[in-house]
């Protein structure tokens, strides 16, 4: 089996005044398959980004593991922090599926292989709660995925209409770029992480 690829670019943005993003993300191609994150510690500052960083260790020990059982490892593991919110997904590219969960407000948007722009999206449905602190009742949800499908995730220091312009024509940094520079609030730290894969088969 040839490994399986994918193409990714993130933007960030700092807090004016803070020394490090709350806000953190993971990639990782392992023998399962590929473990996509996007995680935001609670608040900003320090804190929040020692809770962030610690999710990103916890995911990359168990990076195979089901995606349900990640987040299960994570709350356990953030007890003593502020938490974070937080979604991820698995994909696996022999069978071309994806598992996908999300605890809180980071949102996420499936885009089709060549779809213009707005069209042809699944949407990730989020479920309120804190990893760390509260967690809801997991479910994720399994869709199929094909080659050049590109997946979006994005902290809540983006703006909800983010998914309206998205053209999966865009390589991944530009399109990154491109949400963090129109959709930015401004008033929390904010993370835009676009995932194309390019190695599943069509």
């Amino acid at each position: 089996m040839s490994e399986p690829l994918v193409e990714y670019g993130v933007a960030k943005f700092i807090l004016p005044g803070q020394g490090e993003s709350g806000d953190q993300h993971l990639v990782r191609c392992g023998g399962n398959g590929i473990l996509i994150a996007a995680i935001d510690g609670i608040g900003h500052g320090e804190e929040a980004a020692s809770a962030a960083n610690a999710a990103v260790s916890i995911l990359k020990a168990g990076a195979d593991e089901p995606v349900i059982s990640l987040v299960q490892r994570c709350h356990e593991g953030l007890r003593a922090t502020r938490g974070v919110v937080l979604s991820l997904a698995t994909i696996e590219p022999e069978h071309g599926m994806m598992t996908w969960l999300g605890v809180g407000n980071v949102q996420g948007v499936l885009m089709r292989a060549g779809s213009k722009k707005g069209a042809s999206q699944e949407v990730l449905l989020l479920r309120a709660g804190v990893v760390g602190s509260q967690l809801p009742a997991l479910q994720a949800a399994v869709i199929p995925v094909a080659k050049g499908d590109t997946l979006v995730f994005v902290t809540d220091g983006i703006g909800g209409e983010f998914a309206e312009g998205l053209s999966a024509l865009e390589s991944p940094q530009r399109m990154a770029d491109r949400i963090l520079k129109q959709h930015c609030r401004g008033k929390d730290d904010a993370l835009a992480l676009v995932v194309r894969l390019t190695g599943v088969r069509a």
